[in-house]
């Protein structure tokens, strides 16, 4: 059974142990949807001032809706368009301070005034992306960028 965890080392740390638990959480398990789901579960818990937390998954040239905590979403997302596409056309994370400011960008919540977009690549080929959204302008640093490459990372080695 998993318990809510009360964070309160400094932000390196707390993303450390964050990382921990993903891998734990997800040891054993095969099931995608399934690692998916309790991934942005995690992530949903452990991060403050988010209002959307993710997945967009890489299906027939276009980005799919997956796993998500959050309002209802865009559905299909094409390659090169908003943040999302744009992450997986340049394959690399999107970490915009101001999303109003972003050319193309794709309102899936008015409330979303900043956001981060993770590319997930296995196997050299995109998987999908991770999308994380909050209604605070600038709210993502280069720490949360660095951290949730890791969360990335850990996360493709069971998919």
């Amino acid at each position: 059974m998993f318990q809510s965890t009360q964070y309160s080392g400094t932000k390196e740390e707390n993303y450390q142990l964050l990382i921990k638990q993903l891998d734990s959480l997800l040891a054993g398990e095969e099931d995608q949807m399934a690692n998916l789901a309790n991934a942005s579960a995690l992530l949903n818990q452990f991060l403050v001032e988010v209002n959307w937390v993710g997945f967009y998954l890489w299906k027939n040239s276009e980005l799919v809706l997956g796993p998500f905590q959050g309002l209802p979403a865009c559905v299909r997302i094409p390659s090169g368009k908003g943040v999302c596409g744009t992450a997986v056309e340049e394959r690399k994370p999107q970490r915009v301070a101001d999303v109003h400011s972003f050319p193309g960008h794709i309102a899936c919540d008015a409330a979303s005034r900043s956001e981060i977009v993770i590319p997930i690549i296995v196997h050299d080929h995109i998987f999908g992306v991770l999308d994380i959204d909050s209604p605070r302008t600038n709210r993502f640093d280069e720490t949360d960028e660095r951290f949730l490459i890791q969360f990335c990372e850990t996360l493709q080695s069971h998919l």
